[in-house]
């Protein structure tokens, strides 16, 4: 552990550099890297989840916290660079070259698993919705640390009447916990990225009884696809929730951003 070169090292040796098409911004600072490593809690003997290790660099955080890693990775450039880490911590990591998209984590654990993550900005959204979706509950995954460009980490932690207040802050807290846990100064990244960073943790809660999640996912897609327009305007197209909002005592004159999470969830159970 003490002979790992400088992740820069790593990346100079391997003449790697970060791939806007795979949305990568590679992560230098090591003390930054063990802190995000440290926001899940103990990961001693723990299964991990990673997606996009590149380099290596929250991998190695994540290794030294004594988690085993399970790291999908699409750029096979990186795959060296891994296997010299594999090899750092004998039988700590396990790469899958592959498209985390077309990947079920579900597939690789016979146990509960936390997903810590640098995700890459270009599928971040597309995977965090796909781990919070479905009918079955709770899930496999027992934590989400999620690194997202600041803008979509506040939009996960919104609460109702901000503007950041939308379909991912329902879909988040409707049944688990989100919080924001840390905020990523742009500089820390190599090349730095546009815009600020911050860092998502998410963990389940209870599920409310007779909810779909299609369902509410439906009616949140519905209200905040036009989210301007009052309520009455905006859930036209889906039936009969109209009228479940003046059995609710909703005002259907509301727009959608000032309704709680509460509120939608018992708007798709009266649907349900």
């Amino acid at each position: 552990m003490s002979a790992l070169p400088p992740i820069r090292e790593v990346i100079a040796r391997h003449g790697l550099s970060a791939s806007k098409a795979l949305g990568q911004n590679f992560l230098l600072d090591e003390q930054l890297l063990d802190r995000i490593a440290a926001i899940p809690g103990s990961l001693k003997g723990k299964p991990v989840l990673e997606i996009g290790p590149g380099p290596g660099g929250l991998t190695r955080a994540l290794l030294r916290a004594g988690a085993r890693v399970s790291a999908i990775e699409m750029d096979r450039r990186c795959l060296p660079a891994l296997a010299e880490l594999g090899e750092a911590f004998p039988g700590q990591l396990k790469v899958i070259e592959g498209d985390a998209m077309a990947i079920d984590p579900a597939s690789l654990f016979d146990e509960p698993y936390a997903i810590v993550a640098n995700l890459p900005y270009n599928v971040g959204t597309a995977l965090f919705t796909g781990w919070l979706s479905g009918e079955s509950w709770p899930p496999q995954w027992s934590s989400l640390t999620l690194m997202f460009q600041q803008e979509v980490a506040q939009r996960i932690a919104a609460q109702p009447g901000s503007s950041a207040y939308g379909r991912l802050s329902v879909l988040a807290q409707w049944r688990s916990t989100a919080k924001l846990a840390m905020k990523v100064h742009r500089s820390a990244f190599t090349p730095p990225p546009k815009v600020m960073s911050a860092i998502i943790h998410v963990t389940p809660a209870p599920m409310p009884e007779g909810v779909s999640a299609r369902i509410l996912e439906r009616v949140t897609e519905a209200a905040f696809g036009q989210r301007r327009k009052m309520l009455r305007q905006s859930l036209k197209g889906l039936p009969n929730a109209v009228d479940a909002l003046e059995r609710l005592g909703i005002d259907p004159q509301r727009r959608a951003e000032t309704l709680s999470v509460a509120e939608f969830v018992a708007v798709a159970k009266a649907l349900s």
